[in-house]
């Protein structure tokens, strides 16, 4: 479960790299790519400084529970939870300095942050992942609610990354804002089938999140959410809280 919807083809120690190359891969996907982004909030993302919020996680017999700061601009990251032991852990790190960092920073709390941030900012990385192949697919069935909306199958290689070969479909109501999504695990972890609703939109500054997922993983109950987002935009010493 800790690894539960963990897709890490691109690293944010080159993030700033990332953004300002961003317009030379752009050009081969689908227009649908950017318009997500855009709602998302990507024309604005070098206002955030920083951005705080809870990962928790509910399924049969598991409930997770992590809180992260993080500092795009600067690769720092702090983090408030248990390890896996269930022991009370609180560490900051530097990404671009994390060879120096103990193992379970660099094996296990590293990795966990990768996914958490995939929950709360996929919509974006449909547009950054440059290694990622995206497909416009046309109108779809939703694979839990009524009615149909536009299908968007994100694709990661099947070699390289920490996740390779794993998909997620995306399903973009009229606002191109994510609906549902069905997440296929490329390698032999578990769940390897994830179905989910995108819902609970509230905004955090200039970014839009979706805060609530509910659906099944291999076929039982899950549910992830995000609690206590809000950003600090660059020049303020504020937090805005999402709502």
């Amino acid at each position: 479960m800790a690894k539960l919807g963990r897709l890490t083809p691109i690293r944010f120690l080159v993030f700033g790299v990332l953004v300002l190359a961003a317009t030379s891969w752009a050009q081969t996907r689908p227009p649908i790519a950017e318009q997500i982004a855009k709602t998302y909030g990507i024309d604005s993302f070098d206002k955030i400084e920083a951005i705080r919020y809870t990962f928790n996680a509910q399924l049969p017999g598991v409930n997770v529970s992590r809180s992260w700061v993080w500092q795009p601009k600067t690769g720092q990251i702090s983090y408030e939870g248990k390890d896996k032991d269930g022991k009370p852990v609180k560490v900051s790190y530097v990404q671009s300095q994390l060879d120096g960092e103990p193992a379970n920073v660099k094996n296990e709390i590293d990795p966990n942050f990768y996914n958490d941030q995939y929950w709360l900012l996929f919509p974006l990385h449909v547009y950054w992942d440059a290694n990622a192949d995206v497909q416009d697919i046309g109108m779809q069935k939703l694979p839990l609610g009524t009615g149909s909306a536009k299908q968007v199958t994100v694709r990661y290689p099947s070699e390289g990354g920490d996740s390779p070969g794993d998909t997620w479909e995306l399903y973009i109501g009229p606002e191109n804002r994510v609906e549902e999504f069905i997440f296929h695990r490329g390698g032999p972890k578990k769940p390897s089938v994830v179905v989910a609703t995108w819902a609970g939109y509230q905004k955090a500054g200039p970014l839009l999140i979706s805060t609530d997922h509910h659906g099944t993983a291999d076929g039982k109950p899950v549910r992830i959410f995000l609690s206590n987002v809000s950003v600090k935009l660059v020049g303020s010493d504020n937090w805005v809280n999402a709502q």
